[in-house]
């Protein structure tokens, strides 16, 4: 009996080697772009390359599946790499502990992935991700804030066009309309309205705000992220 038989048995051998042989970026490694890395890891994606540049701190715990007491102050590329490779022992993992910088960032999405997660909770990168990968017609999903969201039952999955309710949404699009660019982008969102006492919002503007969050939200999007990514990889010829 091998590790991915029950999923092998779902979708069949032919879906499951086209996980097994698909390259995918995941881009941000907090409470959602953690999540989503696992669960691809754990559907059978082979290969994969994580980057973040961030250390786990305590107030990741509460959210950030790779987060405890005892790791505290290490890299979230690190113990991420150790945990899926633990999942998968065949697995083919890279690690970047850098932040996607301009031309850091153009250069690693041209690099010939087979999906891409953006799980980036700053504007400015997060919105030249999303620009590149559409401009080079790069298949994406983009998760949207889970901070300040407490009703599962209001997250989709749906064109950027459609999101409302969703401030880190609404200043996307209002860039990417700038671009040009009104649909074709992916996105995982909530529609639940926000308590605005429950977020802080930065000063600086590459910051989407300082939100109230609460552990199985932002696992959520994730999980939907990689639902997204197995989903449009299995139906590649």
């Amino acid at each position: 009996m091998s590790w991915y038989e029950r999923t092998e048995l779902l979708l069949g051998p032919d879906k499951y080697d086209k996980l097994r042989n698909s390259k995918v970026l995941v881009c941000g490694l907090g409470g959602v772009g953690g999540a989503a890395a696992e669960q691809l890891v754990r559907a059978g994606i082979g290969n994969i390359c994580i980057v973040d540049a961030d250390i786990i701190s305590e107030t990741n715990i509460n959210r950030q599946i790779i987060a405890t007491h005892k790791n505290i102050g290490k890299a979230k590329t690190d113990e991420f790499s150790k945990r899926l490779y633990e999942i998968n022992k065949e697995l083919n993992i890279e690690t970047r502990n850098v932040y996607l910088r301009d031309e850091i960032l153009e250069q690693t999405l041209l690099e010939g992935w087979d999906f891409v997660i953006d799980a980036i909770d700053t504007l400015s990168p997060k919105l030249n991700l999303i620009r590149i990968c559409y401009q080079n017609k790069i298949p994406l999903v983009s998760s949207m804030g889970s901070g300040g969201k407490t009703d599962p039952r209001k997250i989709k999955i749906d064109d950027i066009s459609k999101s409302n309710n969703c401030g880190l949404a609404r200043m996307l699009r209002k860039r990417l309309h700038r671009l040009g660019i009104y649909e074709g982008i992916q996105v995982v969102y909530s529609d639940e309205i926000t308590n605005k006492e429950t977020v802080i919002e930065e000063e600086s503007i590459n910051k989407k705000s300082n939100a109230g969050t609460i552990s199985y939200m932002p696992v959520i999007f994730g999980c939907m992220c990689a639902a997204v990514a197995v989903e449009y990889l299995c139906e590649q010829q």
